[in-house]
């Protein structure tokens, strides 16, 4: 099992004010040692599944220097392989230009240089002369280096620590929080990727509080202020709204508007969100929202018009073929909106949809990182919409997320003033960024956030 420092740090639910040092953002030094003490120490979601689905099937994925080849086996197996030939070192699989990854089918996998060939499982089928090397060429020696994987989620996760304990200890209570919602049965919608100029934690932490909402967002103030909370998990943590006055807490990420008429601010909310970001939604809850007006009475109260609106979105769904997963309201409430796995990867959950963020660094730079975002849906499989990893300028991203890159963009920048003395979370909504710093810094030996006097 992998080490992790022990130091001198706040409480371990973080309840209390901190401050978090600049270094982690603006290092040059703190970057380049995150791949050894950290990147190569803990699970990464490294690809979806259904992009997987046959035997031979292959995605790469790379962090830093690193690359794996995450492949299909068997019907039910997976095996993962540091993407590097043993013989002198070459690449095995390149990322073909302004790609994300590189993706395909192979039987077997050639190595470009001197075609030394290796076949599923990782074993050497071929190396030209091998008698040049007077029977020391074991299979062990011409083997692929084998990397941890494990499924959950409908993701494949990778562990470069060779001496890593189970996905499942890693996720801790994460699966029995978020499996209702079958975020298995999901599939894309949409999925973009983009070299930003921030660091990874500057793009990560836009999207793990709500705290930045009413000022970054002012347009969803006209359908209702929603106050967000912020917990943490161990390594993890999870983020949610507080429920409005006379609500249940039930409703996590579908809510209602506010106002005089829900009936109408829902409508409106739901279509400006469609359009807007094109997250969090579906066509099917907008037309639901849309037709609230004409199927219940002015004056109907919220609960009830959150309730019509759920049900009949639902019913539309199941005419053509969309079953929505039944969670129990108080799970409902418990999972909140979001969760943020330790240390790159974002789950926005719903019955019907999710949106989900990672960043990892781009090169060494503290300044820059590849950030991801994908929308995904429930879809009747034979709707299921094709997609790849898209590279998108960041002004052709959905208005909404283009206003949380201008904060990314800005903050990054500005943590390099000489003035700025570090970061102050709230401790309320925005502990889920004092948590990744407090959790970094059991990784890294440094950073640890630190009490306000």
């Amino acid at each position: 099992m992998n080490e992790i420092s022990s130091i001198g740090t706040p409480g371990e639910d973080l309840i209390e004010p901190v401050i978090v040092p600049v270094e982690a953002y603006v290092s040059k030094d703190y970057a380049r040692a995150e791949q050894e003490r950290l990147w190569r120490k803990v699970w990464l979601q490294a690809a979806r599944l259904e992009d997987i689905p046959n035997v031979g099937d292959f995605v790469t994925y790379d962090i830093l220097e690193d690359s794996v080849i995450i492949m299909r086996t068997g019907p039910d197996e997976l095996s993962a392989y540091h993407n590097v030939c043993p013989h002198r070192g070459r690449r095995l699989i390149d990322t073909p230009a302004d790609q994300r990854n590189a993706r395909g089918n192979r039987k077997s996998i050639i190595c470009g240089f001197h075609g030394w060939t290796f076949d599923r499982q990782g074993q050497c089928t071929f190396a030209n002369h091998a008698d040049d090397w007077q029977g020391k060429l074991t299979a062990q020696r011409t083997a692929l280096g084998k990397v941890s994987v494990d499924t959950w989620g409908g993701w494949a996760w990778i562990n470069l620590d060779p001496d890593c304990g189970p996905l499942a200890d890693y996720l801790g209570v994460v699966p029995d929080m978020l499996d209702p919602f079958g975020l298995q049965n999901m599939r894309y919608r949409w999925r973009k990727w983009i070299i930003f100029d921030c660091n990874w934690k500057v793009a990560m932490e836009a999207f793990s509080e709500t705290y930045h909402v009413q000022t970054t967002h002012p347009e969803f103030n006209a359908f209702g202020e929603f106050r967000g909370w912020a917990r943490k998990h161990g390594l993890h943590t999870n983020i949610g709204y507080e429920a409005p006055k006379n609500m249940d807490e039930n409703q996590a990420k579908l809510r209602i508007g506010s106002g005089e008429d829900p009936r109408l601010s829902t409508a409106e909310m739901q279509l400006f969100t469609w359009e807007n970001a094109n997250t969090n939604t579906t066509m099917t809850l907008v037309a639901a929202a849309q037709r609230l007006k004409d199927e219940l009475p002015e004056g109907t109260p919220a609960p009830q018009v959150l309730q019509h609106w759920l049900a009949t979105a639902r019913a539309d769904d199941e005419k053509r073929g969309v079953f929505w997963p039944v969670v129990e309201p108080a799970h409902t409430a418990k999972s909140g909106t979001a969760w943020q796995i330790f240390p790159n990867f974002q789950i926005g959950h719903a019955v019907n949809n999710m949106l989900c963020y990672s960043a990892r660094p781009y090169g060494a730079d503290p300044d820059k990182c590849i950030f991801e975002a994908a929308v995904y849906e429930l879809f009747p499989e034979a709707e299921t919409p094709a997609t790849e990893w898209e590279y998108t300028s960041a002004e052709q991203w959905p208005p909404v997320l283009q206003q949380d890159f201008t904060n990314m963009q800005a903050v990054q920048q500005g943590m390099k003033n000489v003035g700025f003395r570090g970061t102050q979370p709230n401790p309320y909504m925005e502990r889920a960024v004092a948590s990744l710093h407090y959790n970094l810094s059991r990784y890294m030996g440094t950073g640890a956030p630190k009490p306000l006097d």
